[in-house]
């Protein structure tokens, strides 16, 4: 069918560079991760900072390349209608194992492993967070040891998104069968030192601090990789990363260096170079549509404790928004890595909603006619405004880091302007960013009113990204805090929306279908675009391979990795 060789373009094999070194040659490889991760298993949180570090082990059946191309991994090729791998009807994709594929443990990888991943995911209480990879998907079949066909409830024109990218690896049956269920975040030796096919293997984990690999023994390319060790650091901030990386040479590479450009600017001209990659992320502020008091214990940020007292009033949240200037904030803030944005899909173009465009004109004086036309007044004169007894006081929390807290900054002093109480909050990286349940201070528990940070969608299709945003995966309890719908957003329209979206075959279509989806996040003001920014990171000028990513992990074709000489 022409409409699914479209959609994939040109995606179908590109193929890792081959690295110029021999086997573990060049010795030890240094990586910076300022949010440490605290899991190696990216089930259990869907966030970079563990998806990225899992994907030295784990590995998917194919991979976003850097241009946002599909190529495989395990798999031998890409399914197409035109090689027999997708369905006429589009309702089943098959893929094939690479031959010879091997566990680090020295065991085959098979069909009943990839099987066993989609009913791991899928169970109803395990809180898997990348379930939406999941969606429409019937079954998964093992048809021999080395292939396996997957079957979707309906005819599915984009279908890879099961088993592709870093956030949807596959795990080997034989160690996780214990961990499913309620029982997959208290496996701990499980989640930290899986057993994976990729280049390295876990030696040492230190949740939160630090993780050394070694090379995987059972790696299918006999050269690679070429360096011998890993070591990723987790924790400090992009300030102290980009030190590392470009002044003092302290490690290879440093990842998510989001600093002003003044700052990196002042650090050129030693060992290390800044990287970039443009893609689809955009820093984003979600607003709580849940009530996040802590006097509603348990229920507290859950659908169950009931509407959040003023955020599920797309007034306020048009007002907040009206009021940031957002130009402001990309020209001191981000330079030439980000520009005033106010879509949720940024790119390709074809899925480029421009709707809402206008949202980069800072309007103040509209901002308070809308918040006075809405009843929200300050009715006894303390420079707050309030409404049946609620007044419009914020909570407003994100990420420890430099170019946050100034945005936080400034985006207070504008709501102040408008009459909101806003109180600022910072929280350490790793923690904000991790998948602990028992954690406060997580996005998913989310006991803020307000939150900030960047999200995007994986490769070049944004389905299952835009899927996000179900009303299913709202995080709480019975899911462990996982789910991906933040802000709790919810809407019978925007479900039609994600089932039409799903059976679209055409790129007009599915072009169409993500604008109108942008539109309703957008129009509901429950999520507010601010910055569409590329990826900043920095390496060393010696440290050779090197392509950068921000389609899928940053660090994926870390087997080519080499030092030159």
């Amino acid at each position: 069918m022409k409409t699914l060789s479209t959609l994939l373009g040109t995606a179908l094999a590109l193929m890792p560079l081959a690295a110029s070194a021999e086997r573990g040659s060049d010795g030890e490889l240094r990586i910076l991760y300022w949010q440490a991760a605290s899991s190696m298993n990216p089930y259990l949180s869907g966030i970079a900072k563990e998806t990225e570090a899992a994907s030295l082990v784990l590995e998917p059946l194919a991979r976003f390349s850097e241009t946002g191309e599909l190529v495989p991994i395990l798999a031998e090729e890409i399914p197409t209608i035109e090689n027999g791998g997708v369905s006429e009807d589009l309702t089943a994709i098959t893929w094939r194992l690479r031959e010879g594929v091997m566990w680090s443990d020295g065991t085959p990888v098979t069909a009943s492993d990839v099987v066993f991943t989609w009913q791991y995911c899928t169970d109803e209480a395990s809180g898997c967070a990348a379930l939406q990879q999941f969606d429409g998907v019937t079954e998964v079949v093992a048809v021999d040891d080395r292939t396996i066909e997957i079957r979707f409830s309906e005819p599915k024109p984009y279908p890879y998104a099961a088993f592709v990218s870093s956030e949807s690896p596959i795990l080997q049956e034989a160690q996780f069968k214990d961990c499913t269920g309620a029982r997959v975040s208290q496996c701990t030796e499980q989640n930290t030192y899986p057993i994976g096919t990729g280049p390295y293997m876990v030696e040492d984990f230190r949740a939160n601090d630090i993780i050394t690999y070694t090379m995987n023994p059972e790696y299918r390319d006999p050269d690679k990789p070429a360096f011998s060790t890993v070591t990723i650091k987790g924790g400090g901030d992009p300030n102290s990363s980009a030190r590392a990386v470009l002044q003092t040479g302290e490690v290879d590479y440093a990842w998510n260096l989001q600093l002003p450009p003044d700052v990196l600017d002042g650090m050129s001209g030693g060992p290390g170079e800044v990287i970039t990659s443009g893609g689809s992320a955009v820093e984003f502020l979600f607003l709580n549509q849940t009530d996040p008091n802590p006097d509603l214990g348990d229920a507290r940020s859950t659908v169950e404790g009931g509407a959040h007292p003023f955020l599920t009033d797309p007034r306020v949240g048009q007002a907040l928004s009206m009021a940031i200037d957002r130009t402001v904030i990309a020209e001191a803030l981000y330079g030439d890595s980000g520009v005033a944005g106010c879509a949720v899909i940024p790119a390709p173009d074809l899925y480029t909603s421009d709707t809402f465009d206008g949202c980069v004109t800072q309007d103040i004086e509209g901002a308070k006619a809308l918040l006075d036309e809405a009843g929200w007044t300050d009715t006894d004169g303390d420079g707050i405004r309030d409404k049946d007894g609620v007044t419009l006081s914020i909570l407003y929390q994100t990420s420890t880091n430099g170019v946050r807290q100034d945005s936080q900054s400034l985006i207070k002093s504008w709501w102040e302007e408008l009459g909101v109480e806003t109180e600022l909050r910072n929280i350490d990286a790793s923690v904000f960013f991790g998948g602990d349940a028992g954690s406060p201070d997580t996005r998913q528990k989310f006991y803020a009113d307000v939150q900030m940070y960047t999200d995007n969608s994986k490769g070049q299709d944004p389905e299952a990204f835009l899927g996000n945003w179900s009303c299913a995966n709202i995080p709480g309890p019975a899911t462990q805090w996982q789910g991906n719908n933040i802000q709790r957003f919810c809407s019978e329209d925007y479900e039609a929306k994600i089932a039409e979206f799903r059976t679209a075959a055409s790129l007009e279509d599915r072009g169409r279908l993500a604008r109108e989806m942008n539109d309703m996040l957008v129009g509901s003001y429950t999520i507010i675009p601010l910055i569409h920014r590329s990826i900043l990171s920095g390496k060393a000028k010696t440290l050779e391979g090197v392509r950068m990513n921000s389609w899928d992990s940053q660090i994926w074709n870390i087997a080519d990795w080499y030092r030159a000489d």
